[in-house]
């Protein structure tokens, strides 16, 4: 029993540190949730928009509005990041960039890439 009271331990979770790649894993996780939630904002707009000549016009009038217009870029932020998280991971599930050295540089290019595709998307949307 004396091993365990006398390891340290740190439950300040503000001292930590994570490494790019554990970052760019919890936000691919944040993203598909992202997806499953922002698709049913997406899927309820289309079929608005399908149910008649007005439903449409309703929803061209909603998307004007700059909550909605922020909802549907977030949910193509996060499309774009977890497609390109998604592509880096069937990259390294056929043997390239799984070593140490090799990882945290192809987080911060799929980051990199992400945001340019987010900020694309942003344009698009406003």
């Amino acid at each position: 029993m004396a091993i365990l009271r006398d390891r340290p331990v740190n439950l300040d979770l503000t001292t930590l540190r994570f490494p790019i790649t554990a970052i760019a894993s919890i936000l691919h996780r944040v993203s598909g949730v992202v997806l499953f939630f922002g698709s049913f904002v997406l899927m309820a707009l289309l079929g608005m928009s399908l149910d008649n000549e007005a439903g449409f016009a309703d929803v061209l009038v909603l998307l004007d509005n700059g909550f909605i217009g922020f909802i549907v870029w977030g949910v193509l932020a996060a499309l774009a990041y977890h497609f390109v998280a998604g592509l880096k991971h069937l990259f390294m599930d056929m043997g390239y960039g799984e070593t140490l050295e090799s990882g945290p540089i192809l987080a911060k290019i799929s980051m990199a890439l992400a945001v340019v595709l987010m900020v694309l998307a942003g344009v698009w949307v406003w």
